[in-house]
């Protein structure tokens, strides 16, 4: 089995014969946002066109998070409903939100092909031209050229807003930057979390004898205190489809730089009588599932991804990889390693890659899971007070119902105790999205919209962050942006009771119905709805 297709990112080779694409919108990276964004503007009449930097359509949507963190259904409209829809009608139901990958991608695909947008792929911002405040034209390593009247940036990481000066925040703020109770540093959360004394070093007991793999913190004067600021970021991993059909299932294969060392921790965690690393495996159609982080010791590379957010591509490259090869060897150390009891050895062996999925990138997810990256700093941020219902807003321009849900950030050793650090788990109700928490202010920049890496806290954006809000978001920047090119207007002065006409014209859900029976407690217990016992 090869890999060798499967990379973030190789620099682009530069030719004589590059191009000058010009739209009225130009739309950074084919997310579910972007492409909601680019459908929603061909559909109102504008030309577009999609600059992807990678090689592949739909973001994490397409790339194995088939079990979709919705929240309340009747919360999500517009496209991220028709979305829906869509793979529902595929599988012979009216509506549905687990999907298999290449069915997700498909509809993707469909849905650019029947508005005919022209999507760029391998394409690697380099620098963002700006004059009196707009966006005039994006330059890509190969030379390429995109001018445009209206840019949105539909990136995981932010890239486009970076570039062009508009201010933006990574990590964690303090709980006092916005007077929150569940930003900083968190310790003590219910879930992801060891359930027993688990030794950090080497030799057990032994200090000096140093610290096993994937431990980010030894010191205690790092560590920290609850609410605290850092530069931490919640822990990425890949959402990997797996098949237990033995006509469709690849064994898992060593993958490269493999080191069983890095599993050690999670041995000595079975060891202790607890086997949860794969309790969060939810069913998808056909046989498959997706595998998703759950316990003290799972898929997320805790603590090893705080440089991508601002890291060089070549940088991201080196951290996508290290995740690949982390969470692969993971599942070869479970089904091979001769320390790891054989039940677990025969049950984690029973699983494999399927042959049907991502043939070009050796059966493996081509996107890891960018959970939260850079976060733009606007006019107005979305703060937990939204989330909880504390502050209310009149500019809303869709509705996010999901959990603020925070991965683990560190795992760190207090008093010779391995311990992680950072899950939030907090349940809400619907609550409405500004509009200004997806343009930048005034004096930044005039003609760009920002859907993925909204303005918004950290513990926010934990709820924020759900790839159907993306959609509504892509959808709702793409009816901005067609409003502001019609009259003739910086994002910033459209007059929202115009947008709200014409975001309730596409189906967008901007208000919550009260009268509607929701127990976001209940919802979340869905999420987690298996528990961790002691073998």
């Amino acid at each position: 089995m090869s890999f060798e297709n499967l990379y973030y990112y190789r620099p682009s080779i530069k030719t004589d014969n590059h191009e000058t694409i010009e739209r009225d919108l130009i739309v950074y990276c084919a997310t579910p946002a972007g492409i909601t964004a680019a459908v929603q503007a061909s559909r109102a009449g504008l030309s577009v066109a999609i600059a992807e930097f990678g090689r592949h359509v739909g973001g994490i949507t397409a790339s194995g998070l088939g079990a979709t963190d919705l929240g309340a259904g009747q919360a999500v409209g517009g496209l991220s409903r028709e979305y829906y829809r869509e793979i529902g009608k595929h599988y012979g139901k009216e509506e549905q939100q687990t999907f298999e990958p290449s069915v997700a991608k498909a509809i993707f695909d469909k849905w650019i092909k029947e508005h005919d947008i022209d999507v760029y792929f391998d394409q690697h911002l380099v620098e963002v031209k700006m004059e009196h405040g707009k966006i005039t034209e994006l330059v890509m390593e190969d030379e390429t050229v995109y001018k445009g009247k209206m840019f949105i940036d539909s990136s995981y990481e932010g890239d486009l807003l970076a570039k062009a000066g508009v201010s933006y925040h990574v990590g964690r703020e303090s709980s006092a930057t916005y007077q929150e109770i569940f930003n900083g540093i968190q310790f003590g959360g219910q879930h992801h979390k060891f359930e027993t004394w688990i030794d950090p070093y080497v030799t057990k007991g032994d200090k000096s004898s140093g610290y096993l793999s994937g431990i980010t913190e030894t010191d205690m004067d790092a560590v920290g205190y609850n609410g605290k600021g850092d530069k931490s970021i919640q822990a990425y991993n890949f959402r990997i489809c797996l098949t237990k059909d033995s006509n469709n299932k690849i064994p898992f294969p060593k993958p490269p730089n493999y080191d069983a060392n890095r599993y050690i921790l999670l041995l000595r965690y079975i060891e202790a009588g607890f086997w949860d690393a794969m309790n969060l495996h939810t069913m998808m159609p056909n046989g498959k599932s997706d595998l998703n982080n759950y316990g003290g010791f799972s898929t997320d590379n805790i603590g090893m991804n705080y440089e991508w957010p601002d890291g060089s591509y070549e940088r991201r490259e080196e951290i996508f990889q290290d995740h690949f090869s982390y969470n692969l060897g993971m599942l070869y150390f479970l089904a091979n390693d001769s320390r790891v009891p054989a039940d677990i050895r025969e049950e984690v062996s029973s699983w494999g890659l399927p042959k049907d999925e991502f043939k070009e990138t050796g059966h493996w997810p081509h996107q890891l899971y960018i959970r939260e990256a850079r976060r733009m700093i606007s006019d107005y941020v979305m703060t937990e007070h939204n989330c909880l219902g504390y502050t209310r807003i009149d500019d809303s321009i869709g509705l996010a119902s999901y959990q603020m849900d925070s991965h683990h950030c560190r795992r760190v050793v207090v008093d010779g105790r391995c311990v992680n650090e950072g899950d939030v788990q907090i349940p809400i109700a619907p609550y409405p999205i500004s509009y200004r928490a997806i343009r930048p202010r005034m004096e930044e920049c005039t003609n760009l919209l920002v859907p993925v890496c909204v303005s918004s806290s950290h513990i926010a954006y934990g709820s924020i962050r759900m790839e159907p809000v993306f959609m509504i978001l892509g959808q709702s920047a793409g009816v901005a942006a067609t409003l502001a090119l019609k009259n003739n207007q910086n994002v910033q002065d459209l007059d929202y009771k115009e947008l709200k006409v014409e975001l309730l014209k596409v189906g967008q859900v901007v208000d919550w119905d009260s009268s509607i029976e929701y127990d976001p407690v209940e919802a979340m217990k869905k999420t987690f709805g298996k528990v961790t016992v002691k073998r």
